[in-house]
């Protein structure tokens, strides 16, 4: 499985959780990667994003002040902070990976419920 995520899981709102993607190592020149979610009957939107080395991120304007990305090369990990957590951000969430020469890896998801 060339991504891996996890830190899923239930919450109340206002709860944190933590997200994390590993990805495997026989993914080469990972550059952009970024976190998805998908709720039941919606399209999967972009929740963050970030750049090859981590210095340039953006946002979906819902999450904006609440979750942080980041992201350790070292490691081959990227992760979401995800703070003050509301309902509405019950989801799956899933990774995804663009190497240099344009191949897109997703994550198997995690589930994000968060209970009122």
């Amino acid at each position: 499985v060339p991504l891996v995520e996890s830190g899923g899981g239930l919450v109340q709102a206002g709860g944190s959780l933590r997200l994390s993607c590993t990805a495997s190592r026989s993914i080469f020149s990972i550059n952009t990667m970024g976190w998805y979610r998908q709720a039941p009957g919606k399209q999967r939107e972009l929740v963050a994003a970030i750049s090859t080395d981590g210095g340039n991120t953006n946002y979906a304007d819902s999450v904006k002040g609440r979750f942080t990305i980041s992201r350790d090369n070292a490691k081959n990990t990227m992760y979401l902070q995800m703070n003050s957590l509301k309902p509405e951000d019950t989801a799956v969430y899933y990774c995804r990976a663009r190497t240099n020469i344009g191949l897109i890896y997703w994550g198997q998801g995690t589930q994000v419920t968060v209970s009122s």
